[in-house]
């Protein structure tokens, strides 16, 4: 299975897996724009939220979508239909959260590294937006 992590300027690693099933359009997207290293922000609308609205553009329908995620769900804004607010936005709850519009929801924590997530939302949240890398792995291998 494959799935992404996020590397901090620490070094530190945070494991991620698709929801291929729920979201396959959104899953091989991201996949192809990868590696990537962005400078994260803390949300200030939308909750204990990680995000960053440079990524690399992705043309992708909508799938999976809410405005309601769960702790270590991973979103990416759709760009159709037009009128999604949060088109080409790509974000990492951490905890409780509410999205402005309805985003693909295409991934999530794997749960050994949920406690590393919370850390790294904290930390920005607290200390500032922080540049991470994000890269494609095959979880079943690590």
């Amino acid at each position: 299975m494959t799935g992404f992590k996020i590397t901090t300027s620490d070094n530190q690693e945070i494991k991620f897996e698709f929801y291929i099933d729920a979201a396959p359009v959104t899953s091989k997207a991201f996949i192809d724009i990868l590696p990537f290293t962005r400078t994260f922000h803390h949300a200030r609308v939308s909750g204990q939220e990680i995000w960053i609205d440079n990524v690399p553009q992705l043309d992708i329908i909508q799938e999976n979508a809410s405005v309601y995620t769960e702790p270590g769900e991973v979103v990416f804004g759709p760009t159709k239909p037009i009128r999604t607010k949060t088109a080409n936005c790509f974000g990492i709850y951490y905890g409780e959260g509410k999205g402005l519009d309805a985003c693909n929801i295409f991934a999530r924590v794997v749960e050994s590294d949920k406690q590393k997530l919370i850390d790294l939302g904290n930390s920005i949240w607290k200390n500032g937006s922080q540049d991470l890398t994000i890269s494609e792995i095959d979880i079943t291998n690590d």
